[in-house]
């Protein structure tokens, strides 16, 4: 875990990898509780039999967008800002799903911060966080995550 100081520090990390977060295991159970909170229950997502005999993926696989929620929780892991007041998701600029997370694959996240700007509202950081698979080349997800920082 980096610790930055202040905004100031976090500011002169731009361009900077910040690190990696820690593997996580993605689980039936869990994309099974993705299902039911989105209303997403295509069979590639939930039926473990039929995904295993007809998808192209040899089983099921998480949905996209849950491999996106898991962003805040990686890059929590990444790093930390003191004497922050609050940080607030502000938004996306890009997002990319490149390879299918199959259920029981290891993902993590490493995190690049792109810029970080003045804004009425406080600092505007912009990172690359790209959501990795343990063993596979191709990246399951690469976004651009906007968030707005305080610390007032």
């Amino acid at each position: 875990m980096r610790t930055f100081a202040d905004l100031d520090e976090f500011a002169a990390a731009v361009g900077e990898e910040l690190g990696h977060s820690e593997w996580q295991e993605i689980t039936q159970e869990q994309v099974n509780q993705f299902a039911d909170a989105t209303g997403d229950h295509q069979w590639i997502h939930v039926d473990p039999e039929r995904a295993a005999a007809e998808s192209p993926f040899g089983g099921t696989i998480a949905h996209g967008y849950l491999t996106l929620s898991l962003v805040t929780a990686h890059v929590v892991q990444i790093f930390t800002i003191e004497k922050l007041t609050m940080v607030v998701n502000f938004g996306l600029n890009k997002v990319r799903f490149h390879t299918p997370v199959a259920v029981g694959a290891k993902v993590r996240a490493k995190a690049v911060l792109m810029d970080l700007k003045n804004s009425p509202a406080g600092r505007l950081g912009t990172m690359k966080v790209t959501i990795e698979i343990d063993g596979q080349r191709r990246p399951a997800c690469v976004a651009e995550v906007l968030a707005l920082y305080r610390n007032d």
